[in-house]
């Protein structure tokens, strides 16, 4: 058996092409056996007005094709000169790795685990953001 695990807790609900799909009072897990489902976390979703720091802003960009409100290969080229410019500022050996992957991921026009790579990097670039301001 292949595809997408997802592992939902009670009453969390998730985006699958378009439908809003709420687990119920137990813990599940749910596997996608179609092949680039576009799925979202509606718990990890970056509203617009989120998307204020520039690895926030390019999670909203892959977030939008999970979504359904854009085409992936309208997205590809935009996130990846984004991913690109990230690469200029965070050059550390893990953040190196996770944009080399969302990279990799975008270029196959496989969305959720770039967002899932992308994600990782936001608490790096908190502190970085934290660390600027004192």
């Amino acid at each position: 058996m292949s595809g997408l695990v997802l592992k939902l807790g009670p009453h969390e609900r998730v985006l699958i092409n378009g439908a809003v799909i709420e687990n119920g009072d137990k813990r599940s897990r749910l596997s996608v056996m179609t092949p680039n489902a576009h799925i979202l976390r509606l718990k990890d979703a970056i509203h617009p007005g989120e998307a204020t720091t520039p690895v926030r802003r390019v999670c909203y960009m892959a977030q939008l094709v999970l979504s359904g409100d854009v085409a992936p290969e309208e997205m590809r080229l935009p996130v990846l000169r984004a991913i690109e410019q990230l690469s200029q500022v965070l050059t550390d050996p893990d953040s190196r790795t996770q944009l080399a992957l969302a990279s990799k991921f975008i270029m196959g026009a496989d969305f959720y685990p770039a967002l899932k790579a992308l994600r990782s990097l936001l608490p790096r670039e908190e502190r970085l953001l934290a660390a600027g301001r004192g």
